[in-house]
């Protein structure tokens, strides 16, 4: 007998793109995309405290999504009303009119709902998982439930591949470089290592020797994947051939990964809330 599996189930393609661990680098995209937004970056900047702590703000980020994608009914939507509760709380004051708003207002949640859902399909898709336009346009529109455990209007949310072009074409006008779209993407570039993570020498060896180098690829590969204008934004090139490259760079990522975690056994293989997931509709992991 199947059991609770919350929003989507298996047969979504939800369940099928996000089994993809590349999505983790389709997630450091969104950020970058979602920061050109002056007030939606003004809100994190200034209600955040990612700079204090932003290995636990990207756990707790990816729990949300990964409760939402997977959790049972129940969980999904105590994370929901969670979160809710803390937006309903938080203001902001916009850099550019001294305007105050709360940062729930649904211009700015739709914008990082549409931001963050485009990244993940476009960053899988560019990796190389083989989506028919029927289930590109199918996960924009289950996503569309996504957007309303935030507290949208799902039909004021683009379902459809095409909708989401429309509505990035009408909100490039309002997009934009501050100082604090800069200052993030620098810190997502240059991530601190935290005062905690062992000995003086190890934190140095971490800032300054391959690791370090080594998130700087990903970094730049998320750069690279984002459109050409929001590359622009950021003073980088639109060209092509920059497309081209980051497809490259993000198809090798991907098979590195599949590589690894090839090696690895199951329990490091299969995120915990897929393998409850899947266990709740009667299925095993794929060996």
């Amino acid at each position: 007998m199947t059991g609770d599996v919350g929003l989507f189930g298996p047969d979504s393609v939800t369940w099928k793109l996000h089994q993809e661990p590349i999505l983790m680098l389709g997630g450091l995209r969104s950020l970058y995309l979602q920061a050109l937004h002056p007030r939606a970056v003004a809100g994190v900047a200034q209600n955040s405290g990612y700079r204090a702590d932003p290995w636990g703000r990207l756990v707790r980020t990816s729990n949300y999504v990964g409760t939402v994608v997977y959790g049972s009914t129940p969980e999904v939507h105590a994370a929901a009303a969670r979160l809710r509760r803390l937006h309903s709380r938080l203001y902001a004051t916009d850099p550019r009119t001294g305007e105050r708003f709360r940062v729930d207002e649904p211009d700015l949640l739709r914008w990082v709902h549409v931001a963050e859902v485009e990244s993940f399909l476009s960053t899988a898709v560019d990796a190389g998982v083989r989506l028919t336009p029927d289930e590109v346009d199918g996960y924009y529109t289950e996503q569309r439930r996504a957007a309303e455990l935030v507290g949208l209007d799902p039909a004021t949310v683009p379902g459809t591949a095409a909708e989401v072009a429309d509505y990035y074409a009408a909100m490039r006008p309002e997009l934009g470089l501050t100082r604090d779209s800069a200052e993030t993407a620098l810190f997502l570039t240059v991530p601190p290592v935290p005062s905690t993570w062992g000995s003086r020498a190890l934190r140095l060896g971490l800032t300054l020797g391959p690791p370090r180098w080594a998130y700087l690829g990903v970094a730049s590969t998320a750069i690279a994947l984002l459109p050409a204008w929001a590359r622009q934004m950021y003073g980088g090139w639109g060209w092509p051939t920059t497309d081209l490259a980051a497809r490259l760079s993000v198809r090798g990522l991907r098979a590195l990964l599949a590589g690894v975690l090839a090696t690895m056994p199951e329990q490091y293989r299969v995120a915990p809330m897929r393998k409850a997931a899947l266990e709740r509709a009667g299925l095993q992991p794929a060996a």
